[in-house]
């Protein structure tokens, strides 16, 4: 005989877990949380974690801003702090960007973003000994920074049991059940579950399980590489979370001198097997950013490797998320197409799907990044001249 939940929720990484944790909090449901590993063990667990608010649309920025505020609230909801820090967050830009950026900024600080550019003479105070060439405006949040996005995770799943949801890790979900135009429920290797919904935040896993049953989910699974690095003792060092336009690196703080270093837009994307792809950094990649981090941070010359790794990005055409059900199919729910912002937007867009699952209902900014746009030609880069966000 086959279990049945109200809902069961695929996947715990960090969209997956907010997205069970809110609708327990909720109350009312029976709700089933699958991993197939344990929490945060895809790109969740491997993201650099930056937490910035820095969107060319208003509805990205909402939704990190509410972020910021569930972050804050943690320690009191759920008796730990996700390991948030607001060190703040600076975005080096080139001239050619400096438009795009101060439109950003106006919108940002219109929906109260304590945002701006920074003054020449205050750089330095955040990027101490910044080599400043080919550097137009820095720009700056001043609750921006870097969170943890295993204890960030591993809280929320936490959370979600101590309110009577159900949790069962290890266990990969083979396929989901349809019946005509509705999504029934999951099959495991030892089991069938019925669900009246059943939301799909598997990440780069999403599209198999969707197109398994029909339904169309185009996403890529692209390789993404870190590195880690510690810097050598005796000079200043940023204390802030970075993104740098310049060069097209990110670098946020680990403790300790030591730093995650990756590269930004533009670069080169591999489309890989998320069944099988490179764990670790490619050698002329890690070379690569050697060599502009220490050209942009003297004190960084010399830092020592400490270690590499490669992730999994699931992006999406326009490469903003799908979140929401779909108007083809009755009891299915996306979650997934975090494109490399999944980490700054899963506790908000958590809260608000738990929410749009249990009222019928959302708010027309939120309801635009449902799968549907991709049948009504509705995509973000159409809309917004390209924009990636």
């Amino acid at each position: 005989m086959s279990e049945r939940f109200d809902i069961v929720v695929v996947g715990a990484g960090i969209t997956g877990a907010a997205t069970a944790y809110h609708l327990m909090k909720r109350g009312g449901r029976t709700v089933l949380l699958l991993e197939r590993e344990a929490p945060a063990a895809g790109g969740t667990g491997k993201s650099a974690a930056i937490i910035r608010q820095h969107y060319s649309t208003p509805v990205l920025s909402r939704l990190t801003r509410e972020t910021i505020d569930l972050y804050r609230e943690m320690p009191a909801e759920l008796g730990s702090d996700g390991g948030y820090v607001a060190s703040g967050w600076c975005f080096l830009l080139p001239a050619d960007l400096r438009a795009g950026a101060e439109a950003n900024i106006a919108m940002q600080r219109e929906i109260g973003i304590d945002t701006r550019f920074l003054e020449p003479g205050e750089i330095s105070t955040h990027l101490p000994e910044i080599v400043t060439d080919g550097i137009d405006r820095v720009a700056y949040e001043v609750d921006g920074g870097y969170a943890d996005p295993v204890t960030t995770t591993e809280a929320l799943v936490a959370a979600f049991r101590d309110l009577g949801g159900t949790y069962r890790q290890r266990q990969p979900v083979r396929s989901l059940l349809r019946e005509g135009d509705r999504i029934t429920g999951i099959e495991t290797d030892d089991e069938q579950v019925l669900a009246g919904t059943v939301v799909n935040a598997a990440g780069p896993w999403a599209k198999t399980l969707a197109e398994g049953v029909g339904l169309s989910l185009p996403l890529r699974a692209v390789r993404e590489q870190d590195t880690i690095w510690e810097v050598r003792p005796g000079r200043p060092i940023p204390s802030v979370s970075v993104s740098n336009a310049v060069d097209a690196i990110y670098l946020r703080p680990l403790g300790e001198r030591r730093f995650v270093i990756g590269r930004g837009f533009p670069k080169d994307y591999q489309d890989v097997d998320p069944q099988n792809y490179k764990l670790t950094a490619d050698e002329d990649f890690i070379a690569e950013v050697q060599v502009r981090a220490e050209a942009r941070f003297p004190a960084f010359a010399g830092m020592a490797l400490i270690g590499s790794y490669a992730a999994l990005y699931d992006v999406t055409p326009d490469w903003y998320p799908f979140y929401g059900p779909r108007s083809e199919v009755a009891g299915y729910v996306d979650a997934c197409g975090g494109s490399g912002h999944g980490f700054k937007l899963g506790p908000a867009a958590g809260r608000a799907l738990a929410d749009w699952i249990l009222d019928g209902e959302t708010d027309k900014d939120f309801a635009a990044l449902s799968h549907d746009r991709v049948a009504a030609g509705r995509l973000f880069t159409q809309a917004y001249g390209g924009n990636r966000g």
